[in-house]
């Protein structure tokens, strides 16, 4: 990379133009950065955006909150590091890990979902090396709109019980936090109304706290400075089926990453595709094998960036060594691990309605067409099967709701279209139940 006539490079970042100001319409690009001050600045604005996401994770799953944040940092860096610097991410906590890993506990402790998660992380990064050895066109031939946009949406409401159980323990709390969601929302813009599930956090522990909810005795014994608890994996082929739809999530998040960041800094970067999936699932399998959950690129981190125009990944380096000074301090997990059972089913009645409405929202950038039987049918079967949390347990594996919905999604989409194909009907409309197209609305 050269150095510009109009900027001076210093750690492999070009200081854009003064290095205290973006002229309009113009942006930071990955490879520069601001003087550093601001880019310090704007990397903790990273590290905020990310945090409520990602510690929301391991508590609801029963994970160490400080372990996660490690990981989450080691990851990010990890990335920064295979993508060559070129692509600004922050890897956070997956939520499409929530349901597997809380059965997987369940049946067998969290060693065993740990064990879970670093299979997902190994699978991704194999396909991660395909996608760079071979292109992405076979992702979009095996898993089309119709068929990710059902994937992302019956994980978030298989996860619709899970939130009604925490509520049921403090409804005043999580009534409470759920409003403050709703009411930051609406009533604020920029950063702080993107960070509407962390601010209701705050309101409704506070709530919490008024009602004599919480416990700080593990706050108080815990050291300021340490290492966070390791946890090694334990493997059970009976719940690994769990996890497997969970690949199918981090392709769809990971791919729609870099083409966002591709569309906003006007660049193509289809050939970090490959890289990114690699990177992310190095970090899952890492994370697996320590006690953390699982990562994936953060959407809360594209609204940072999408403000404030800076892509520089420098400010990514900063967010990493901020998570990762975060991580060693004993006392600031067991701060976050004290919020109680309420202040999560507030706002998880909230995320994983967002996670089931994020489907959807494939669907309509995407424009699938629910005229057409074959998409019509791919995600009404899949979606009863994975709200319902089908179950079936061939000798010692278990499959469950989200794992055979995805089956279902894949498998119907492909039969479907391939035998209308072969018959000639993929051009007759839906039926019986034919959804409306555009032109019937309209009359």
């Amino acid at each position: 990379m050269s150095t510009s006539t109009t900027g001076r490079r210093f750690a492999g970042w070009q200081l854009h133009g003064d290095g205290r100001t973006v002229r309009p319409g113009a942006v930071v690009e990955p490879h520069e950065r601001l003087s550093w001050p601001r880019t310090v600045g704007i990397g903790m604005q990273h590290v905020v955006a990310m945090f409520g996401a990602t510690f929301l994770v391991p508590l609801i799953t029963g994970f160490s909150p400080a372990t996660t944040l490690f990981f989450s940092a080691v990851g990010t860096v990890g990335f920064l590091l295979i993508t060559g610097n070129r692509l600004p991410s922050y890897l956070g906590s997956s939520f499409a890990f929530l349901a597997p890993i809380g059965a997987a506990t369940a049946s067998g402790g969290q060693s065993v979902a740990l064990g879970g998660v670093l299979v997902t992380g190994a699978l991704l990064a194999v396909v991660g090396l395909v996608v760079h050895l071979a292109g992405a066109r076979w992702i979009d031939v095996v898993m089309p709109p119709v068929v990710t946009g059902t994937i992302v949406a019956l994980i978030g409401l298989n996860l619709a019980p899970a939130a009604w159980g925490n509520v049921q323990k403090a409804p005043v709390t999580a009534i409470v936090t759920l409003f403050a969601i709703i009411l930051v929302t609406v009533l604020f813009r920029g950063l702080l109304g993107r960070l509407a599930i962390l601010v209701g956090v705050v309101v409704g522990y506070v709530a919490a706290v008024l009602q004599g909810q919480v416990d700080f005795t593990t706050v108080e014994d815990a050291a300021w400075v340490g290492l966070p608890t390791f946890t090694t994996p334990t493997f059970d082929p009976a719940v690994l089926g769990l996890f497997v739809p969970v690949v199918f999530v981090l392709i769809a998040e990971n791919v729609g990453h870099v083409k966002s960041v591709a569309a906003m800094t006007g660049t193509d970067l289809d050939h970090l595709t490959g890289r990114a999936l690699l990177a992310d699932g190095l970090a899952t399998t890492l994370a697996g094998a320590g006690g953390g959950s699982g990562t994936t690129t953060y959407a809360e981190n594209i609204g940072v960036m999408a403000a404030t125009k800076v892509y520089s990944t420098a400010a990514y380096w900063v967010a990493a060594g901020a998570a990762l000074v975060l991580s060693l301090s004993p006392k600031f997990g067991a701060l976050v691990a004290t919020i109680p059972a309420g202040v999560l089913g507030g706002a998880t009645t909230m995320l994983y309605g967002m996670i089931g409405i994020l489907g959807a929202r494939i669907w309509v950038q995407n424009r699938v067409d629910f005229s057409d039987p074959v998409n019509l049918t791919t995600a009404a079967v899949a979606l009863v099967v994975g709200i319902a949390n089908y179950s079936w347990t061939p000798g010692d594996l278990a499959f469950e709701g989200i794992a055979l919905g995805t089956a279902a999604a894949i498998g119907i989409y492909h039969l479907m279209r391939t035998l209308s194909r072969w018959r000639g009907t993929h051009d007759e409309p839906a039926s019986p139940a034919s959804v409306p197209g555009g032109d019937e609305l309209r009359h």
